[in-house]
C-alpha cells in the first residue's frame, strides 16, 4: 500500500490519469491525497469531479478556493463567472446535484499519522488539533441544510488576523482565507491576500506563511497546494505540491512513505493564454 499526495488538478483530467499510470496506482491498495482545487480553469472539470468521486476511499480530498467558489455559484451566492471558469458543465450536468452534494461533504483539512493536508496553509497560532476543530466548524456548515445561506456570507478579506474570541462570519472568514487562500503573512501575522508571486519577488514586509517563527502546527508535516508560483518544494515540515499543471507545467505526486517524486507533463489551457 502506498499513499501519494498530488497537487492541484483544476479540471486537468488527462494529466491526472497519466500520473496515476506513471505511479502504477492500484485503487484497491493505494490512496491519493488531493490538496484541493479539483476543478475550474482546466478543460475537464465535470469529468475530473466524476472521476475523483468514483475513486471512493482511494481518494482523500480537501476543499480548495476554486471548489468553494464553485459551491458558491451553485448556491446562488456568486455569479462572477469569467471566460476562464470551466464549472458551467457541472451545473448543467444531469448528475450535477449529486456532484455538488458530494463536494460539499469533503473536508477542509485532513489529518492522518504524521501528515496534515490543507489547500493553502495554516496560521502559526494553530496547533493541528485546533486547526482541525476549526475546519470542522466550516464543514458542519457546508454539510447542513442551510449551506446555501452560509456561502452567501462566507467570502471577504476581513478580518485579516486571528483571535480565538472571533465569532460568526469573522471567525469563518479567517479560517477559510487561511486554509484556502493564504500565501503570505505580514510581519505582525496578518493574512495578505494580494501578493501571489514567487518567494524571491515577495513585497517588503511579507513572509511566506510557512516561514513564521515557531509555528504551533509543526508537530506534523503539512501537505498543501494553491501556490503555483512557488512550485513543488519539499521543505521538510511543509511539502508544497502545486507545480502549475493548469499553466502548462507539471502535475506532481510525492509518495509519502519515502517522498519519491513523480511528474506528468501538462499542456497549458488555451483559455488561460495571456493570463498570469
Amino acid at each position: 500500500m502506498a499513499d501519494y499526495a498530488i497537487g492541484d488538478l483544476q479540471g486537468c483530467l488527462q494529466p491526472f490519469r497519466a500520473l496515476l499510470e506513471e505511479i502504477d496506482f492500484d485503487r484497491r491498495n493505494d490512496r491519493v491525497w488531493l490538496v484541493g482545487d479539483l476543478i475550474n480553469r482546466g478543460p475537464d472539470s465535470l469529468e475530473t469531479l466524476r472521476y475523483v468521486k468514483a475513486m471512493g476511499r482511494a481518494a482523500n480530498v480537501v476543499l480548495g478556493n476554486h471548489d468553494l467558489f464553485f459551491l458558491a455559484v451553485a448556491a446562488g451566492a456568486s455569479q462572477r463567472l469569467s471566460t476562464a471558469d470551466t464549472i458551467t458543465p457541472i451545473l448543467d450536468a444531469r448528475d450535477g446535484p449529486e456532484l455538488i452534494d458530494w463536494l460539499r461533504h469533503q473536508p477542509l483539512m485532513f489529518v492522518e499519522g504524521a501528515y496534515a493536508m490543507v489547500h493553502a496553509g495554516l496560521l502559526p497560532e494553530w496547533t493541528i488539533s485546533e486547526a482541525r476543530a476549526l475546519a470542522c466548524e466550516i464543514e458542519q456548515a457546508l454539510q447542513s441544510d442551510n449551506w446555501r445561506d452560509f456561502l452567501v456570507h462566507l467570502f471577504g478579506n476581513k478580518p485579516e488576523g486571528w483571535h480565538p474570541a472571533l465569532t460568526g462570519w469573522d471567525r469563518y472568514r479567517v479560517v477559510i482565507n487561511a486554509m484556502t487562500r493564504m500565501r503570505y503573512l505580514t510581519q505582525d501575522g496578518r493574512i495578505d491576500l494580494k501578493a501571489k508571486g514567487p518567494l524571491d519577488s515577495a513585497p517588503a514586509g511579507l513572509v511566506a506563511w510557512f516561514s513564521a517563527e515557531a509555528p504551533r502546527w509543526a508537530s506534523h508535516t503539512i501537505l498543501c497546494g494553491h501556490w503555483s508560483a512557488l512550485g513543488y518544494r519539499d521543505m521538510g515540515r511543509v511539502i508544497a505540491l502545486d507545480s502549475g499543471c493548469v499553466w502548462g507545467q507539471t502535475l506532481t505526486a510525492v509518495r509519502l512513505q519515502d517522498r519519491q517524486v513523480f511528474r506528468a507533463e501538462c499542456p497549458k489551457v488555451a483559455s488561460l493564454e495571456g493570463n498570469d
